[in-house]
């Protein structure tokens, strides 16, 4: 309305005001622009310095973007059924004293893993528990990732990852909070009844 009033005071209808503003702009930059602008006619000015004012607001408007947004509750329980599908590697074992407990490898260097697949139709869970292979089933319900029996291979092994292997699959067995981030990096935390953190980071992306 503005610039029809405007148009109207300088005996100009609107759309060859809006040509030669169009006319004026092409083949020069802002600056160049605004100095054509000020040396002719003397409406263009003002509508010169109008344009630029509006190009310099459009590039400083704030972008948001999934890097900046706040990351979501990893405990939101609709998370948990992002789980399908998806391998895990243990990375991290905190204590419910705050201390860290070590998280080796095994043998031949394989690390704490789990795998859950729905493949067959059926939700299976399965991985390397520090000396033996695992499997058996898994259920997502209430916010929880929880694990029926579990049977694995049977070998004896006197490393570091032997000596985890036991309290590994105990934690499985007595799963109390499970939180998902699906924002990189990627994670999984299992928290046992007795107050434990294992996280897992997103293997296979």
């Amino acid at each position: 309305m503005a610039l029809r009033s405007f148009a109207r005071h300088h005996a100009l209808s609107v759309a060859p005001l809006l040509a030669r503003v169009r006319a004026s702009f092409q083949g020069f930059g802002a600056s160049g622009f605004i100095a054509r602008a000020a040396s002719g006619s003397p409406w263009r000015a003002p509508v010169a310095a109008l344009c630029l004012t509006g190009l310099v607001t459009a590039c400083s408007l704030p972008v948001h973007t999934d890097a900046s947004a706040e990351a979501p509750d990893p405990f939101n329980p609709a998370a948990t059924q992002l789980l399908d599908n998806t391998t895990w590697e243990l990375t991290s074992w905190k204590q419910a004293d705050g201390t860290l407990r070590d998280v080796p490898h095994g043998d031949n260097g394989e690390p704490v893993t789990l795998t859950l697949s729905t493949a067959n139709g059926q939700r299976r869970a399965s991985g390397f528990s520090g000396c033996n292979r695992y499997m058996g089933t898994y259920a997502l319900k209430d916010g929880k990732l929880s694990f029926g029996p579990l049977a694995g291979t049977r070998m004896a092994c006197a490393t570091l990852g032997g000596q985890i292997e036991g309290a590994y699959l105990d934690a499985l067995a007595h799963i109390d909070r499970t939180g998902v981030q699906m924002r990189a990096p990627q994670e999984l935390q299992l928290i046992p009844d007795n107050g434990d953190t294992l996280t897992f980071a997103r293997r296979g992306q």
